[in-house]
């Protein structure tokens, strides 16, 4: 499908029966007229990850990119070579500059969830890449939510959910700072959250999902854990298989990600930057 506007022309062309789109002909280092920012983003509505293909962005650029669909979020991890505060560098390098044979983020969530206002849109762009592997896996939250019983969904529609990110810490093994409990304390959102372009409603939770308000926490997580099973079953799942100068950016308020660990990250880098939107409140 080609996309011609005043001044740009993209074409779009889906990723999988699932999810997501590459689109392609774009110079993400020019600035989009209006019309093609309306384009562009009413694609990612639709389809929920978009890869703009053969990009070449440095920090500044992706984050002049970024800022055209809104305001850009703060990152609470450290940062080893960011140069824009703006940008966090994904990486599996050690602090001699080696493969550390370590990889962040391979458990499922949605970025910055434990916020008031949880991320809107994650962008991402591939620096350096293994030769194999080391996709970065979506899962569909509304596909999920949609397969659930009638029963269950009544079942769910009034659940709040709290995500905290000093548990998530916890439970991957690490451990919150007091700055960073104190500048991300827990947050309550509803476990079904309603997407305000379409109507469609989506199971909003995650790695950083702790528990149900106002009920036993080891009922919640039990619970949360099989809903989690669910949403990730291959039916609602897609692998994407990077190519040098991607960049995705999908939209946290309706899909799971993580990275996968299919590759030697003790001998091949994996380095991305990111760059993370702020949404605005749950409903």
């Amino acid at each position: 499908m080609a996309v011609t506007l005043e001044r740009q022309t993209f074409t779009v062309e889906p990723l999988s029966p699932v999810l997501g789109a590459a689109i392609i002909g774009l110079d993400l280092r020019q600035p989009l007229d209006a019309s093609t920012q309306r384009a562009v983003y009413d694609t990612f509505v639709r389809y929920h990850v978009l890869c703009f293909r053969d990009q070449h962005l440095d920090q500044d650029q992706q984050v002049a990119f970024s800022e055209q669909f809104g305001t850009l979020e703060h990152h609470i991890a450290s940062n080893r070579g960011k140069i824009n505060p703006l940008v966090h560098i994904v990486s599996n390098l050690g602090a001699d500059g080696k493969p550390s044979g370590k990889v962040s983020s391979t458990r499922w969530h949605s970025d910055k969830s434990f916020r008031p206002q949880p991320s809107l849109a994650t962008l991402l762009h591939a620096q350096v890449m293994p030769p194999n592997g080391g996709e970065t896996c979506f899962a569909n939250m509304i596909a999920a939510y949609e397969a659930l019983p009638a029963a269950e969904k009544a079942e769910l529609a009034h659940v709040r959910v709290v995500h905290s990110w000093e548990i998530s810490r916890a439970r991957g093994g690490g451990k919150a700072t007091p700055e960073e409990i104190a500048d991300a304390p827990p947050m309550s959102h509803p476990l079904v959250r309603t997407i305000p372009e379409t109507g469609d409603k989506a199971l909003f939770m995650g790695e950083h999902a702790a528990y149900f308000e106002g009920q036993p926490e080891e009922v919640g997580r039990v619970r949360l854990e099989q809903l989690t099973a669910h949403a990730v079953e291959e039916r609602f799942v897609y692998r994407h298989q990077w190519t040098l100068g991607d960049l995705l950016m999908w939209d946290n308020r309706c899909l799971l990600h993580r990275a996968n660990t299919n590759f030697d990250a003790a001998r091949f880098p994996r380095v991305l930057q990111r760059t993370c939107l702020r949404g605005a409140a749950t409903a």
